[in-house]
Order: structure tokens, then C-alpha cells, then sequence
């Protein structure tokens, strides 16, 4: 099978596992896991923030960053396909009991223009603006990069009306190495980062929180209150730092897969696919000219052994990473041609 449902799907490679099995651990809780310790330092520094947090997924690293920066009844804006707003059950309203604002962007892009004209008067009717929200790389854009030199502008929108900003960074290490960004420059706008190891990197479990010590202490409170406190994690710590010194240049190899999937699938009769947006590892294809439902078309791929997910009547994501070859989008390719003949 050429498993193309998401970057979530890999698994460690020899040196990672070789990795985690010698790791040096201790109990994490009483804060005495090197490994762990090690890890959070590392990934700290190289967002250019003063302390880490490792929590067991990118949700839970939403979540408490979320939780953190706010208070029940608060208002966060954040572009209306944003995933905490769209696949985290839920989340900002049952654990941190805010409303979320959503503005329509343009591929997951919203304006400085945007985020002032959508802050909350202090006014007793509206529910208080807190935290503007952004994510890089979109998830349901496509993988796409948020510009840096609007993060600028709307960093300075929420500094002239004392909000926070929360950057969900699950594939920052993708815009990183797409616009050739510094990763602390990157972050350097927002007062808390979360990134995720076990996507693009290739771990198997683990995302991490960055920002002030302050910040993070009162981050790693809501990590136990919601369950992610954990013991012996240096096992888990070592494959996230294996997969951070290994795996981030070679992202740039799952971009050019993507391209090249992306602009083969487009020529195929019924298909569209805006290339404009692959800018990362995630295609979404349009399938609606093909007169078959995107769910049919996933089943047929699954027969003839490629596995995407049909996001919509007419729509299909694939995404390539690092268990896919070269050879295996040359397969793949072919294989959309013969469903799609």
C-alpha cells in the first residue's frame, strides 16, 4: 500500500528506534527525565523561547496553549479553518470556555486588516478579545505557508490592543524549510508556539509548547489537569529529538513529491487540483469533474493499493512524507490514471 492519508501514518526508522531503546529516563512528573529535559531545552532554543513543555499530541499542545492564554467567557480570533476551531472536538469550548471568532481567509491566510476589524470593543455585551490565532502551515489550505510579513502586521495589531498570539506550528518545521525562514524568526511574533514531532518528522507520538518560563509554568499546570502528565517519556523525548537532528532538511524531498503529484493529478480528465497551493506536502484534489463522489473514488484507489481520504463529496487529500518514495509517486501516479481513466 502507498499510504498517502497523512504524515501522521509514518514509522520510526532503524536509527530512531535504536534511539529510543538506549534512552536515558527518569520519572518526568518529579521533573527528572534527562532526556525529556534535554528535548525541551533543545526545541526551546531553537524557537527562540526560553522554556519547553512536551505534551502527548498536537491537540493537547492547542489546548493548554489555549487554556494558558485565557480565561472563560474570552473571545480568540483565528481563520475559519483553523483545526482547533474545525477537528479538536470542541476544545476551546469545553476546556477553556472561550468563543472563537472566525474570519474567512485566503488559503488559510487572514489580514492584519482582518484581526483589527474583528477585535471586540470593551464593551459589557461582547465577550472580552484575548488571543489571535494563527496556524502554519494550513492544514485545510493545503499545507500552506502564512506569509511572515503579515504575522508581522498583526503582531502589531495585537500589541497595540494587548492580545496574545498562539501560532499552532504543528508543520512549522514544513514552513521553515519551504520559505527558508530561520524557525526562531518564524516564531519570534508569537508569545507561545506549539510544534508536533510525529508528523512530517516521523516520531511516533509527542508535540511541544514554547514560551516564557512563566508561560510554560503555567502551561505545565493544565497539562496535569488534562491528563498529560507523564512518567518514563525520555523513550518517546529520544525518537522526537532523533527526528528533529535527522528529519527536518529532508522535508524539502516530500514538497517536491507533492509538486510533482500535484501537477500530474491536475492533468488527469474531471481533476483539479490549485497548484498554486501546494507549497508544502498536502494536495487537495477536486474531483467533481469526474461525475464520481470523492468517497467512491477513495475506495477505488484503496483496491488498487494507494490510500487517500475523500474531505468532502468531491474532494480527496493526499499527503507525502517520509515512508513515501520517489517510486512510490511514480506508482501512485499511475494508478490515479487507471481509476481516473
Amino acid at each position: 500500500m502507498i499510504d498517502l492519508r497523512s504524515d501522521t501514518v509514518t514509522r520510526p526508522v532503524p536509527g530512531m528506534r535504536k534511539a529510543m531503546a538506549g534512552a536515558e529516563v527518569g520519572d518526568d512528573v518529579f521533573g527528572e527525565d534527562p532526556t525529556l529535559n534535554l528535548l525541551q531545552e533543545k526545541v526551546a532554543a531553537m524557537l527562540g523561547k526560553e522554556a519547553g513543555l512536551f505534551v502527548p499530541s498536537g491537540v493537547m499542545a492547542n489546548q493548554v496553549c489555549m487554556k494558558t492564554h485565557t480565561q472563560a467567557g474570552d473571545e480568540v480570533i483565528m481563520e475559519s479553518d483553523a483545526h482547533a476551531f474545525q477537528y479538536e472536538s470542541g476544545g476551546p469550548a469545553v476546556l477553556s470556555g472561550v468563543m472563537c471568532k472566525t474570519v474567512f481567509g485566503k488559503r488559510g491566510v487572514i489580514t492584519a486588516d482582518q484581526v483589527a476589524a474583528a477585535i471586540r470593543g470593551d464593551n459589557v455585551h461582547f465577550p472580552p478579545t484575548r488571543l489571535v490565532w494563527i496556524e502554519n502551515t494550513h492544514n485545510k489550505a493545503g499545507g500552506t505557508v502564512f506569509p511572515q510579513a503579515e504575522i508581522i502586521k498583526i503582531r502589531a495589531v495585537a500589541d497595540t490592543h494587548g492580545l496574545a498570539m498562539h501560532m499552532d506550528g504543528a508543520r512549522l518545521w514544513n514552513a521553515h524549510v519551504a520559505s527558508g525562514i530561520p524557525l526562531e524568526e518564524i516564531a519570534r511574533p508569537f508569545d507561545s508556539v506549539s510544534v508536533c514531532f510525529s508528523k512530517g518528522l516521523g516520531a511516533p507520538v509527542g508535540s511541544l509548547i514554547a514560551g516564557s518560563r512563566d508561560f510554560i509554568k503555567k502551561a505545565h499546570r493544565w497539562r496535569k489537569v488534562f491528563g498529560g502528565g507523564m512518567r518514563q517519556a525520555g523513550i518517546l523525548a529520544a525518537a522526537s529529538i532523533y527526528a528533529v537532528d535527522h528529519h527536518i532538511p529532508r522535508l524539502a524531498e516530500d514538497h517536491d513529491h507533492a509538486r510533482k503529484l500535484a501537477g500530474a493529478l491536475d492533468a488527469l480528465p474531471g481533476v483539479s487540483v490549485d497548484l498554486d497551493s501546494v507549497e508544502t506536502n498536502i494536495v487537495f484534489l477536486d474531483v467533481s469533474g469526474t461525475g464520481r463522489s470523492g468517497t467512491e473514488i477513495e475506495e477505488a484507489l484503496r483496491e488498487k493499493g494507494v490510500l487517500v481520504i475523500a474531505t468532502g463529496p468531491h474532494a480527496l487529500r493526499a499527503v507525502t512524507h517520509l515512508d513515501v518514495s520517489g517510486e512510490d509517486i511514480d506508482r501512485a501516479i499511475g494508478i490515479f490514471g487507471q481509476v481516473m481513466g
